[in-house]
């Protein structure tokens, strides 16, 4: 028996994303590297060259993002989250939870792992948080364990 890959899922504008980074690493990211190089050359004794030491770290950097860009798209699987339920928390969807004892509100959309991105308010479904709220529905209070205890947040709203 042949051993199957299990691919990660990922929203569709998660993948988009990922798509127009690599895309812009490429084509653009490089070509501006790539003349950087030039123009260091073009000062002459690389040895103690520090302009061309530096896009040189940078090339290497870009090209290590662009192996790691296509190793994530190639290992995963894009989600249809276009009809998305409001019924129940699951990938894709935008929460609003509310811590219980604070009554502080949260908003978070519940996303893949390679999407994970905490400034715009992504947490994966595989985090403490994205495991408790997934599959579960408004109105339901659900507790995370945390460091520093338990924390329960009730599902204040879910949208597409």
């Amino acid at each position: 028996m042949a051993d199957e890959i299990i691919k990660k899922q990922i929203t569709k504008e998660g993948y988009d994303e990922l798509q127009n980074e690599l895309s812009e690493r490429k084509t653009k990211k490089r070509s501006e590297i790539a003349a950087r190089i030039e123009d260091a050359k073009a000062q002459g004794d690389l040895s103690e060259n520090s302009e061309y030491d530096e896009a040189r770290a940078e090339q290497a950097e870009n090209e290590t993002r662009i192996e790691e860009l296509e190793a994530i798209l190639k290992a995963v699987e894009v989600v249809d989250d276009s009809n998305l339920s409001t019924d129940k928390v699951s990938l894709g969807s935008k929460v609003t939870l509310q811590n219980t004892a604070t009554k502080q509100e949260y908003t978070y959309k519940l996303v893949g792992e390679s999407e994970i991105d905490f400034k715009k308010k992504r947490i994966s479904e595989n985090s403490p948080v994205g495991r408790a709220i997934s599959n579960q529905k408004k109105g339901k209070t659900v507790s995370v364990s945390t460091p520093s205890g338990i924390i329960k947040y009730k599902i204040i709203k879910i949208e597409k």
